[in-house]
């Protein structure tokens, strides 16, 4: 198999963790006898250091062409009192729009050697494996109009959802929940938002589709409190953009670390897989940063851009075992507990494993 692979490392620790998930890609080609080519180009901070903006044209026409992007992370403090147009983070919303990608995939899992590594009691924890699926490319996000008054005293962002929007994103939750527990759980705030009301009434009726698969609604507040007092109970979780971006980040204090999830966001032209996790300046360039997130969304666009699942597996089983074999980074480690691995150590520990025969 031949494919092309763009990598956008961006900012912070972005570059080290797309460089270990870049390691991997490359020992997956050689042990599976695969072509990959990959290109690297600026995105975000890096791009704006340049003299470009945040999404440079090359940038784009690179994503368009390839068969899947991985991106590391955007977001520099340099740049935080800047415009939207000379923000980082306004790199990912056009990307996303560009590629058409509008459901993002975000697996949420506890591997049985960290059930006790996290703030969570392990039998709270153990066995949690989860799917949230984010609505991308609709919502407060992208609603217009959105700005800020002259005098600069208010600012308002609208919130937006066309029954066409919440179909085909209901429609990639109710599939995937078909081919694992069987119930999805859909995010909404109908008792305030009009939004969500449209959202409740279109995602009952793509459910009467898949008569295998349960459904329950959830205020989101209510979501969220469940989430943190019976993460077991969730299969797949189904939201809007706003709901499931900050649903997904609670759900890294559940498997013990931000560090440890990936995504990917499917749908449009090519996808696009990046860790959950930001930019995190304050750890960049301490190689202190989990590697995990980036390798694993790697797994994810095996998967889900390439149709290569023995390779996916391969990867994820060796994320598996070098955690079960005791590698933990700084951000898996209590302090006192033990001496962390430096990131390139524990990318070291899973590429040993993925080149492995042993591994496939």
């Amino acid at each position: 198999m031949h494919a092309t692979i763009v990598l956008l490392p961006g900012d912070g620790i972005g570059p080290e963790v797309t460089g270990a998930a870049e390691r991997v890609l490359r020992a997956v080609a050689g042990r599976f006898g695969h072509s990959f080519t990959l290109t690297s180009h600026r995105i975000g901070g890096a791009a704006l250091h340049a003299g470009q903006p945040p999404l440079p044209d090359e940038t784009r026409e690179a994503c368009l062409a390839a068969d899947a992007v991985l991106l590391g992370a955007v977001g520099d403090p340099a740049f935080d009192t800047g415009s939207s147009e000379r923000r980082p983070e306004t790199a990912l919303l056009q990307l996303r729009q560009a590629l058409g990608v509008f459901a993002n995939l975000r697996p949420a899992r506890v591997w049985p050697s960290l059930e006790d590594c996290g703030a969570f009691k392990p039998e709270v924890v153990a066995g949690v494996d989860m799917l949230i699926v984010r609505e991308l490319t609709g919502g407060i996000y992208y609603g217009e109009p959105r700005g800020v008054a002259e005098d600069g005293r208010s600012a308002y962002n609208t919130m937006r959802y066309a029954r066409p929007e919440i179909e085909r994103i209901a429609e990639v939750a109710f599939r995937s929940a078909a081919t694992r527990r069987g119930l999805v759980t859909s995010v909404d705030k109908a008792n305030v938002l009009e939004t969500s009301r449209l959202w409740r009434k279109v995602v009952t009726e793509v459910g009467t589709r898949y008569p295998d698969v349960t459904l329950e609604h959830q205020y989101v507040d209510s979501c969220a409190l469940l989430l943190a007092t019976n993460p077991k109970h969730f299969d797949v979780v189904l939201s809007g953009n706003l709901f499931g971006d900050i649903l997904s980040d609670e759900a890294g204090a559940v498997v013990g670390s931000l560090g440890l999830l990936p995504s990917g966001s499917i749908g449009g032209r090519a996808g696009l897989f990046e860790p959950v996790h930001g930019s995190a300046p304050t750890i960049a360039g301490r190689d202190i940063a989990n590697p995990i997130g980036a390798i694993a969304s790697a797994a994810m666009l095996l998967r889900h851009a390439l149709g290569a699942d023995p390779e996916a597996d391969a990867v994820e089983r060796a994320i598996g075992d070098s955690l079960a074999a005791g590698h933990r980074t700084a951000d898996l480690v209590a302090d006192g507990d033990a001496t962390p691995l430096p990131g390139s150590a524990m990318a070291q520990a899973i590429l040993d494993r993925v080149a492995d025969s042993r591994a496939a």
